[in-house]
């Protein structure tokens, strides 16, 4: 299982090679590891935990979202579906889910259970099945979906158009006067077809470095 904070520090060879072709898309993606130097190659693990992480970084900072999966990371059962059905409500309070966040993750667990989602399931469809068979639980939205997708699964071509990050650092690359919000920001990924999944993280990786906030896994478990 490939865990939070685990980085490999190179894109791989496919992945540095789409990122020549971004930039013949958009130049100004050109200039990002110049200035925030290379791109670290973040992966997480796939089927339950992938999601799982997802549910726990959903509208919180990475800080807090890293130290909650930090201590959901240490609750024996807590990353297995068919354990975590027989885990209290408290102790995933405990581990700093809150009651929604526990509902969803109830409701992620028993999908997994019951054969609804599976990792190799989800590795066989195309990206909208994939993302349209994660949003039909409950608490797993199109982001919670595409960031899976993107980040466990390496596709090629998805972009979570509904991350604030995002949202603020293409504003901040391209000289915008205010924030896209979700639906500008996916017509204007459009022109980064067919590596939009790169254009994300060359984004987050802009945005870090302007804010010095760290990714969610860059800290430790």
């Amino acid at each position: 299982m490939v865990k939070p904070g685990m980085d490999f520090p190179h894109p791989p060879e496919a992945a540095r090679r789409a990122m020549n072709e971004l930039f013949e898309l958009d130049p100004d993606f050109a200039a990002i590891e110049a200035a925030a130097g290379p791109l670290p190659w973040r992966r997480r693990a796939g089927g339950f935990p992938g999601l799982l992480q997802a549910i726990v970084g959903q509208q919180i900072s990475n800080q807090a979202a890293a130290a909650i999966w930090r201590r959901l990371h240490a609750v024996p059962g807590a990353l297995d579906p068919g354990l975590l059905a027989g885990l209290s409500d408290e102790v995933l309070r405990a581990a700093g889910l809150s009651r929604p966040k526990v509902a969803h993750a109830r409701a992620l667990a028993l999908a997994f259970a019951d054969g609804r989602l599976s990792a190799a399931g989800l590795r066989a469809m195309d990206d909208e099945a994939a993302v349209n068979s994660i949003a039909s639980v409950r608490g797993m939205g199109r982001w919670s979906a595409e960031i899976y997708l993107l980040f466990a699964l390496e596709r090629e071509d998805v972009f979570p158009a509904g991350d604030l990050a995002l949202a603020a650092s293409a504003a901040a690359l391209k000289g915008l006067a205010a924030r896209p919000g979700p639906k500008a920001l996916r017509e204007m990924a459009l022109a980064w077809q067919p590596c939009r999944a790169l254009a994300a993280r060359l984004l987050w990786h802009h945005w870090r470095h302007l804010t010095g906030r760290p990714s969610m896994d860059d800290l430790p478990v």
